[in-house]
C-alpha cells in the first residue's frame, strides 16, 4: 500500500484546474480510499466551446457554466478549494496555495491556457481574447453598447467605427465569432434601432496564414469563407497585425482599420503558472511530457490538456481541444487507480503511453451551417451543423444547462431572436463611456 507523505493510509492526489481535465480525472477516478484536492481559481466548470455565443448574446452565462461542487456532489473523497495556486516545489512534492501549502502523492496540473498576444501584451487593452465568462460578457457588452452609441451619433464616420467589428485570428473560434456577431447584426439588431441601419455594419476578420482553419481541408476552408462572405463578413487573410491600439488596428500590409470592438482569437499559450513548476517546456510554455504524461524526472506529476506538449502515435501534436483534454484525464486516472490499488509506484518507462483518438473538428459558422472533419470524412451545410449541435448538447454538463440551451437554440433558429441582449453598468449617459472600457459588469 503507498503510504501518504502526511501519514495518512489514504493517499492524497491534489488536481490543479477544473477543466476539462482536471473534472474528468476527479469523475473517472474510482479508488474511493483516495483523496483527492481540486483547486480552482472558479467556483464553476465553464463549458468553453459554447462561450462565443455568450460573447454574441445567444446564450447567457449560466447556461454554459455550472458550480464545480454540484458536479461532484456525489464524489465524497473530493474537496473543492476556491483559491489560486502560485507557485510548486516538485522535488519537496508540495503546492503553495499563497501562505498555505498543500502535499501531495499525485499531482494533475490541468491549469489550462491563457490568450497569445505573441510577444505583444500592450495589445490585450485594446483586443480582448475569449478565455472566460467575465472575456465574453465584457466583449458582449462592448459590442452592444457601440449599437447604443452609434444609435446617438450624428457623426456618420464615428457611426461606421462604433458599427465595424475586426476579429483577429482564423481559428474555429475566429470563424465563429465572425459569423454570429454577422448574423447578430443582420438579422438580429436590424430591427431594434430607427436612426441606424445594423446591417451596414462591417466584421471583418483577418488571418495571418494564407487561408482560414488550417487543421481544416482546403476544401472545407473555401466552405467557410463562401459562408462568411454570404453573411457579409470581410475576410482578409495571409496579412498579419501589426499594431493595435484605442480604436484602431493596422496591418502590415499598411491598411489602417477603425474599429469600438476588436477581438483576439489567434493564439493560446500555457498558463505562465508552468514556469513556475521548474522543468522543461516549450516556447509557447508547454510541458514536455513523457509518452505517459508525466513530467520528466517526476513520475508522480501529470501534466494535460492546453498545458502538455503531447505528440500521437504518429508523431503529430495532440491539439489543445477538450475531447484530448479529456482522453488524457481518464488515461492519468486510470495509471493513477491502478498504482494505488497495487499499492505500488510505476516508473515512467513502464506505465502504458498515451494514445490520442481523434474524434474529428467541427466549427460552426452561424445559422444552419458548419463544417466538419472526421478523418477522411469531410461534410458541410447543415448536416454539419446539426452534428455540431448534437455533440454540444451531450458534453454539456448538466441536464439544466443541456435543456435551457436546447430550448434557447430552438427559439433562435425560429426567431431570429436572442434573448441575452441585456447590458448592465452603463451609468449616467452611453455617450460618456468610451467602447474600449474595460469594465467587466454584464447581465
Amino acid at each position: 500500500m503507498i503510504q501518504s507523505r502526511d501519514g495518512s493510509p489514504h493517499p492524497h492526489i491534489l488536481v490543479i484546474g477544473a477543466g476539462f481535465g482536471g473534472l474528468t480525472f476527479c469523475q473517472k477516478f474510482g479508488y474511493s480510499e483516495a483523496r483527492i484536492t481540486l483547486v480552482d481559481r472558479q467556483n464553476h466548470h465553464l463549458f468553453q466551446p459554447l462561450l462565443y455565443q455568450v460573447a454574441t448574446a445567444g446564450l447567457s452565462a449560466p447556461e454554459i457554466a455550472q458550480p464545480i461542487r454540484s458536479i461532484l456532489r456525489d464524489k465524497p473523497n473530493v474537496t473543492v478549494l476556491l483559491r489560486e495556486v502560485t507557485g510548486f516545489n516538485l522535488e519537496r512534492r508540495e503546492a503553495r496555495l499563497g501562505d498555505e501549502v498543500l502535499s501531495y502523492d499525485y499531482l494533475v496540473l490541468a491549469f489550462g491556457g491563457v490568450t497569445s498576444y505573441y510577444n505583444h501584451p500592450e495589445w490585450e487593452a485594446f483586443a480582448p481574447g475569449l478565455k472566460s465568462l467575465d472575456d465574453a460578457l465584457r466583449i458582449r457588452r462592448q459590442a452592444l453598447l457601440a449599437f447604443e452609441r452609434a444609435e446617438n451619433s450624428n457623426d456618420p464616420a464615428e457611426r461606421q467605427r462604433l458599427m465595424t467589428l475586426i476579429v483577429v485570428g482564423g481559428g474555429p473560434t475566429g470563424i465563429e465569432l465572425a459569423g454570429a456577431f454577422a448574423e447578430l447584426a443582420r438579422y438580429v439588431l436590424r430591427r431594434d434601432f430607427r436612426r441606424i441601419d445594423p446591417r451596414q455594419a462591417r466584421v471583418i476578420l483577418v488571418e495571418a496564414a494564407p487561408r482560414l482553419l488550417g487543421q481544416f481541408s482546403e476544401r472545407l476552408a473555401a466552405k467557410a469563407v463562401a459562408r462568411l462572405t454570404k453573411l457579409g463578413v470581410e475576410v482578409r487573410t495571409n496579412v498579419r497585425v501589426e499594431t493595435i491600439g484605442e480604436g484602431f488596428l493596422r496591418l502590415a500590409d499598411g491598411t489602417r482599420l477603425e474599429s469600438a470592438n476588436i477581438i483576439w482569437a489567434a493564439g493560446v499559450a500555457a498558463h505562465p503558472l508552468s514556469r513556475t513548476l521548474g522543468v522543461s517546456l516549450d516556447r509557447a510554455g508547454r510541458v514536455l511530457v513523457n509518452p505517459d504524461l508525466s513530467v520528466p524526472q517526476h513520475p508522480e506529476v501529470f501534466a494535460i490538456g492546453d498545458l502538455a506538449l503531447v505528440r500521437d502515435q504518429h508523431s503529430q501534436v495532440v491539439p489543445g481541444v477538450s475531447p484530448a483534454a479529456m482522453q488524457m484525464a481518464r488515461h492519468v486516472a486510470r495509471i493513477v487507480e491502478n498504482e494505488l490499488r497495487s499499492g505500488r509506484a510505476t516508473a515512467s518507462s513502464a506505465r502504458p503511453a498515451f494514445h490520442y483518438w481523434n474524434k474529428g473538428t467541427m466549427a460552426t459558422i452561424g445559422r444552419s451551417a458548419a463544417v466538419a472533419q472526421v478523418g477522411k470524412l469531410e461534410f458541410n451545410g447543415w448536416l454539419a451543423w446539426a452534428a455540431w449541435l448534437l455533440v454540444h448538447l451531450v458534453f454539456l454538463v448538466g441536464f439544466r444547462n443541456k435543456a435551457a440551451v436546447m430550448l434557447q437554440w430552438t427559439y433562435s433558429y425560429f426567431t431570429y431572436q436572442r434573448g441575452s441582449r441585456i447590458v448592465t453598468g452603463i451609468g449616467d449617459s452611453v455617450t460618456d463611456q468610451p467602447a474600449s472600457s474595460r469594465t467587466r459588469s454584464a447581465a
